[in-house]
């Protein structure tokens, strides 16, 4: 199988319609441009008085400690007066007064991380909300504009969008005084090192050198700590990301293999319901006591009413989910004893919901497969009806289909999903039939796709067409989660109130429909037989 790679062009901020981008985005600033501007300035103002503070020391140093001069040191200190008072219960030595800052550091960070851990919880779990409500007014933009509701979903989003700026306005606040906090209640020991050491080099009883070397020793040991700011915040938004991520990833699955699982030996396809009941919840059950068997290589067709439990019975076939009682058989082997893989892999499955990936329609086809030849993938789709289209496309099989394979039809989706499962080429198929969303030639492709798919294979298919029905080997008519009647078209016509009332309202009409267009093209080849022997007719002498 071909690999594609996908390249990436480099965006440039030198062009002419870069800046132009930039200007437009910067004008929705506009309604908040006191606060920009305040910020500017307090950003200027900080970064000035950051310049200052090596210009500060070095005035201490020289103009104090160099001349003498005491009052000028209380002086410098003057600011943290409240401090310089707790001094007084401090042993005065230098490795003490370095340490003093600590214990408050560490109690303002735990306290500062108590606080940002559930806002950062509640900030992650808002924009979630907010996604999922773009997502959805993106994918259901064309119902949005019918029901004309354009603006009812710009106010829920703007209440959802205001809640989370609210909650991270809050978080910035927080940062806003903490952070600040925090460097300063590290620095501390770093003034209280040139109050007390200054102090002592005036007195002679340390050097200019040690005081300095034990300032730069300080340094060394505060400056890791004035991260502590900054790491805070990000430990609390990396531990409630790491709640929610594990959330999901400790759920345990309704569904696992079981510890002395086997791998499922190849299948014939027979399949056998023995008294299987299903329930989504304790309060919502979807199978009553439903039995029956399919023989390998036959078409089973389920009909009933929506919420029957159609659905559901072939949900029970691949395991993605376990009957509340009774079993599932194929080939008489319970499936819950063998390994998940390897039950899937011989199960193909087509619904009228087909799922697409956005890559190349050539890996698509060959998903189930990633090892098939481009030789094989071709022939798959010549089968399912879909090389025609294919080939046809800008890049052919190497065309990119979008998300969700937005790019194409409903129809040309389906067929591409028939030929992954012929290339996996499984012994039991899941389908649904529904084709009431493509047109009348693409319905009749895609249903030759199907009978091709369906030949020699257990088939399970969820019916709506009146073909479907009479070409399936058993029906099932199933209502309210049981098994109502049980035969073929013909055996239920004749003994079944149910399937009669079914084919009445739902099938007759399809029938009708046939007959008409029988009809219709028998009278068209008629007209096409005498239009033909007309022409072939001499012309008559004049």
């Amino acid at each position: 199988m071909k690999q594609t790679t996908t390249s990436f062009t480099p965006v440039s901020l030198h062009g002419a319609g870069d800046w132009r981008i930039l200007r437009r985005s910067f004008g929705y600033l506009r309604p908040y441009w006191r606060m920009v501007l305040g910020s500017y300035l307090i950003l200027l103002i900080t970064t000035g008085l950051s310049l200052l503070v090596p210009q500060f020391t070095r005035w201490i140093v020289d103009t104090g400690i160099r001349t003498g001069n005491v009052r000028l040191l209380v002086g410098a200190v003057s600011l943290l007066l409240g401090t310089a008072v707790a001094l007084v219960w401090m042993n005065p030595t230098l490795a003490l007064l370095s340490l003093a800052a600590m214990p408050i550091l560490a109690w303002r960070a735990l306290a500062f991380g108590r606080e940002m851990r559930p806002l950062s919880l509640a900030i992650q779990q808002q924009l979630g909300v907010l996604t999922t409500r773009l997502e959805q007014n993106l994918r259901g933009a064309r119902v949005v504009k019918a029901f004309a509701q354009e603006r009812a979903e710009i106010e829920r989003f703007d209440r959802e969008n205001q809640r989370w700026f609210d909650l991270s306005a809050y978080a910035v606040r927080l940062r806003a005084v903490n952070v600040p906090m925090l460097d300063l209640i590290a620095n501390i020991g770093t003034v209280f090192i040139i109050w007390y050491g200054g102090l002592l080099v005036i007195r002679n009883q340390l050097t200019l050198g040690e005081l300095i070397a034990f300032s730069a020793y300080l340094g060394q040991l505060v400056q890791p700590v004035r991260r502590v700011g900054m790491i805070v915040p990000a430990v609390a938004m990396a531990a409630s990301a790491g709640e929610r991520i594990f959330d999901i990833l400790d759920a345990p699955s309704a569904v696992q293999d079981a510890e002395d699982a086997a791998p499922m030996p190849p299948i014939r396809g027979e399949v056998r319901f023995e008294h299987v009941d299903f329930a989504y919840s304790e309060h919502h059950s979807v199978l009553d006591d439903v039995s029956f068997a399919a023989q390998p290589g036959q078409v089973i067709a389920l009909l009933g009413p929506t919420g029957s439990g159609k659905s559901s019975v072939i949900n029970l076939i691949p395991r993605f989910y376990d009957p509340t009682r009774g079993r599932v058989l194929i080939d008489g082997i319970d499936i819950r004893t063998v390994t998940l893989a390897s039950l899937r892999d011989q199960i193909g499955i087509v619904l009228q919901e087909t799922t697409l990936f956005a890559v190349s329609i050539e890996e698509n086809i060959a998903f189930g497969r990633p090892g098939a030849s481009t030789e094989e993938i071709q022939a798959a789709a010549q089968a399912a009806q879909a090389h025609e289209f294919i080939c046809a496309m800008p890049d052919g099989y190497q065309t990119h289909v979008g998300e969700r394979g937005s790019t194409l039809s409903g129809g040309q989706r389906q067929r591409i999903a028939i030929a992954r499962a012929l290339l996996k080429d499984p012994r039991i198929l899941l389908l649904d039939d529904a084709t009431a969303s493509v047109d009348t030639e693409t319905e009749s492709q895609i249903q030759l796709a199907l009978e091709r798919l369906m030949r020699g294979r257990t088939s399970f298919v969820i019916a709506q067409r009146l073909s479907t029905v009479r070409a399936a080997d058993l029906i099932l008519v199933l209502e309210r989660g049981r098994i109502g009647a049980m035969g073929s078209h013909a055996q239920l016509l004749e003994r079944s109130a149910l399937y009669a009332e079914i084919y009445e309202r739902q099938l007759r009409p399809q029938e009708q429909d046939e007959q008409i267009l029988q009809r219709a093209n028998q009278a068209a080849q008629d007209d096409a037989q005498q239009n033909a022997q007309q022409n072939a007719q001499p012309d008559a002498p004049a």
